[in-house]
């Protein structure tokens, strides 16, 4: 396994991340057994970051994380997220009192006092010309609660406004060779800010894995597969 710096974090974690979307249970059935092995086994290939959400199986993700962690020695940093339990998307529901009772929700989840990184969920744009978002977060960094945060983005201009705040350490971006215009002006200026750039769906949701062909045939339904609940509240 090869690492790498994470940005201005002081981390230096591994090239290939779990993502840990799936063993929330949103993309069907799951059972922890199974996703507690397939979590152990990254640890003993040289993993030690792993992506999730409070929305992932709302608490499920991050509880098997803790799970994990409290049955492994190795140093491992976990990357949460906040803000689509929102029942609909608004710049007002990213509260100091919405985003402290999402906090604390996640560390009750991972039993753990501080939680390493945790990043705004994919907010509406225009959060990003609320600069009084980031001073909650700069809040809960001060009392303790998280070391470190960033955000998950949809598009890149959403990620060149949120690294103007000074303590944004992480983007998360889709990035695959579907997706490849990050590769450009935001990551020249990630570098020049040292800011973690975190690819999501590298794999296009398995469509890059090898596994489909002309042959694949899918299940008849009203709405993808591929799709997550909370997208298809978001994209209404």
């Amino acid at each position: 396994m090869k690492y790498r710096d994470l940005g201005r974090t002081g981390w230096k974690v591994s090239e290939v991340s779990f993502g840990a979307w799936a063993i929330g249970g949103a993309w069907g059935d799951v059972d922890d057994k199974e996703s507690l092995a397939a979590l152990h086994k990254a640890i003993d290939s040289g993993v030690n970051f792993i992506d999730t959400a409070d929305v992932y199986g709302m608490g499920r993700s991050e509880r098997l994380i803790s799970q994990l962690r409290h049955e492994r020695s190795e140093q491992i940093v976990v990357a949460t997220k906040a803000g689509r339990r929102l029942p609909a998307q608004t710049v007002e529901g990213y509260s100091r009192e919405n985003l402290t009772g999402w906090i604390e929700d996640s560390l009750r989840n991972l039993a753990t006092d501080c939680l390493d990184l945790v990043q705004l969920h994919c907010p509406p744009t225009a959060l990003y010309y609320r600069p009084e978002v980031f001073g909650y977060l700069d809040d809960l960094v001060s009392a303790g609660k998280i070391r470190h945060y960033g955000v998950s983005v949809e598009r890149v201009e959403e990620a060149l406004k949120a690294i103007e705040f000074p303590n944004v350490k992480t983007v998360q971006i889709i990035f695959n060779c579907f997706r490849l215009r990050p590769a450009g002006l935001l990551f020249a200026e990630t570098i020049k800010k040292k800011v973690g750039i975190l690819a999501r769906v590298p794999l296009a949701s398995g469509l890059l894995t090898g596994k489909f062909n002309k042959a694949s045939r899918f299940e008849k339904t009203g709405s993808s597969q591929l799709q997550s609940p909370w997208r298809s509240v978001r994209r209404g």
